[in-house]
This record gives C-alpha cells, sequence and structure tokens, in this order.
C-alpha cells in the first residue's frame, strides 16, 4: 500500500502522555477505560431503545441512534490502542495501521460532521416548516442521508489516504499524541509538507466548514421562527425540541476548533492531547446523557426502565 513508506520507516512510536507517570498512568489508564466501557453501554442502550420502543420511532430519534453508532465506532477506533499507549507509556505502532487510523478518524469524524448537520435540517423541518415535516423527512430520506453521511465521509478522505501512502518519512519516528492524528504526519514527512498542509486546508472546507455554516444557518432560521411564536409555553416548547441537539453541536464544534486552530507548538501540545481526549472519550459519553436528560421521551422510558429492574432486582432479593 506505502511502497515509499516501507523504504524508509516501517514503525512510529506513540508517545502518549509523557507527563503522566507511574502510579498516575495507571490512575488515568483506569479512568479511561471505565469510561469507554461507560460510553459503549450507554450508546448501546439509547440505540436498543430506540429500536425496540415504537414511541421512538421517528426521524429525531433514528439519528440519534445513527450518531450513538457513529460515536460508539469512532471510540473503538481511537480507545484501545490509546489504552496501550498509556499503560505502556508509549507504544510502537505500524505505519500501515498507523495510516489506516488517521484515514478512518477523518472519515468517521466527517461522517458525525455530516450527521450532526443532518440533525440539525431535521430540527429545522420541524419547527420551520412543520406541516410537511412527515412528509418530507419520511424513511426513504432518513436513510439516504444516513447512508449519505458514512459515503461521502469515506469517499472524501479517500484523497488524503492516498497523498499519505505517497509520503516519505525520514525521522524522527516519534508521533507526539495517543493515536494517529493526520497533523503529524505533516512534521514526520520528508517532502511534500506545504502540499499536505495545503490539501489538509482545502479537504477541512467540506468535512467541518460547510456542515458547520449550514448548521448555523439552519439554526438562525429555526430561532428567528422561534421568536416568532407568540406564545411564550409555544416558544418554550419549540426550543426544548432543539436543545440537546444544540448543545452537541456547541460541544463537538467547540472541541474540534480548539484543537485543530490553536497553534500546537510545546506550550500548548499537552493540553492539546487533553482536549483531544474530551473530543474523542468524553463528548460521546455526554451526548447520549444530553439527549436522554432534556428530552421528555427518553426520560419517561429511562425512568420506566430503572424503575422495572429495580422491581426485579427486589423480587429475586
Amino acid at each position: 500500500m506505502a511502497k515509499a513508506n516501507h523504504s524508509s520507516v516501517s514503525k512510529f512510536f506513540l508517545l502518549g502522555f509523557p507527563v503522566i507517570t507511574s502510579y498516575k498512568a495507571i490512575v488515568f489508564f483506569l479512568v479511561i477505560l471505565t469510561l469507554y466501557v461507560l460510553t459503549l453501554m450507554i450508546n448501546s442502550l439509547v440505540m436498543a431503545l430506540i429500536s425496540i420502543k415504537p414511541q421512538l420511532h421517528s426521524p429525531m430519534y433514528f439519528f440519534l441512534q445513527q450518531l450513538s453508532l457513529v460515536e460508539s465506532t469512532f471510540l473503538t477506533l481511537i480507545v484501545p490502542n490509546m489504552l496501550r499507549v498509556i499503560w505502556l507509556e508509549g507504544a510502537t505502532i505500524s505505519v500501515i495501521s498507523c495510516i489506516t487510523q488517521a484515514y478512518l478518524y477523518c472519515a468517521i469524524g466527517c461522517a458525525e460532521c455530516h450527521l450532526l448537520t443532518v440533525m440539525a435540517y431535521d430540527r429545522y423541518l420541524a419547527i420551520c416548516n412543520p406541516l410537511r415535516y412527515n412528509t418530507i423527512m419520511n424513511t426513504r430520506l432518513q436513510h439516504r442521508l444516513v447512508i449519505y453521511c458514512w459515503v461521502f465521509g469515506f469517499l472524501v478522505t479517500q484523497i488524503t489516504l492516498n497523498f499519505l501512502c505517497q509520503l516519505e518519512f525520514c525521522g524522527p519516528y516519534l508521533i507526539d499524541h495517543f493515536f494517529c492524528d493526520i497533523f503529524p504526519f505533516v512534521k514526520l514527512s520528508c517532502f511534500y509538507k506545504f502540499a499536505l498542509q495545503l490539501e489538509i486546508l482545502i479537504i477541512s472546507i467540506p468535512i467541518i466548514v460547510m456542515p458547520f455554516i449550514l448548521v448555523i444557518i439552519s439554526y438562525i432560521c429555526v430561532f428567528i421562527t422561534i421568536f416568532g411564536i407568540s406564545s411564550a409555553n409555544g416558544r418554550k416548547k419549540s426550543f426544548s425540541t432543539c436543545s440537546s441537539h444544540l448543545t452537541v453541536v456547541i460541544m463537538y464544534y467547540g472541541t474540534l476548533i480548539t484543537i485543530y486552530t490553536v497553534p500546537a507548538d510545546d506550550k500548548t501540545l499537552t493540553i492539546n492531547k487533553f482536549i483531544s481526549v474530551l473530543y474523542i472519550v468524553v463528548t460521546p459519553l455526554f451526548n447520549p446523557i444530553i439527549y436522554c436528560l432534556r428530552n421528555q421521551e427518553m426520560k419517561v422510558i429511562m425512568g420506566k426502565l430503572f424503575r422495572k429492574r429495580e422491581t426485579i432486582r427486589r423480587k429475586l432479593y
């Protein structure tokens, strides 16, 4: 796949978190492992409930289910190897594995950006065009939008994959991160650094910038419609239907913009790595929690589920 890469280097070394050593590394490992398992459990629960509960068979919950799937996949791509890096206080990774991880990271991240945009469009239709909402946002359109998010993510980042496979790496073979992000390749490549930086800048437009602009436009229209509602109760009810998604978007793009717009010099690199932990590990945990806490239907179903579980436990013991 990458003949040029193999001619110069076969492995990279992920430094991980050099500032965390000894018993602190063990504690950090246990914290990340706990968050990882907890996030997978919560997202799996959300996906299962949306699948089996008829009252949750609506476009909003269908897209939430897909968001849980995307984030679970994204998490599993990074965290297992991240745990190995933390435990060993640094670990090697083959060039092919590193490039593959970087490609999948970009592809799944792109899919999530576009899925959040689709969810914003769904809220726009529900609030700004409620009479035609069910007609427009039918099952066929829902599935087409989700397929588009996945296919577009993997196709557009194929450009990056092809570029990475042609690079030569001539040292040092150290990646000061806990996973193979795209930007370390700029520092490690012998040639074409400017071309790679330009390619990253150009490809970020359809991956991040355009979806973000579309989300902003959707919510401008939503807020104009909400503020035009005469009754305070109507405005509150309309805003409650999009507040969860808006919170998730702010968290997602807030951390993403911080990571990739703040210059990563020696002083800020460690801070960026911990912000990346928030983006990769913590955000996928908070997103389903936010939806469950701020959505009445999800709260009711969750409440019934836990009460039923408690009743069964009392009968058994």
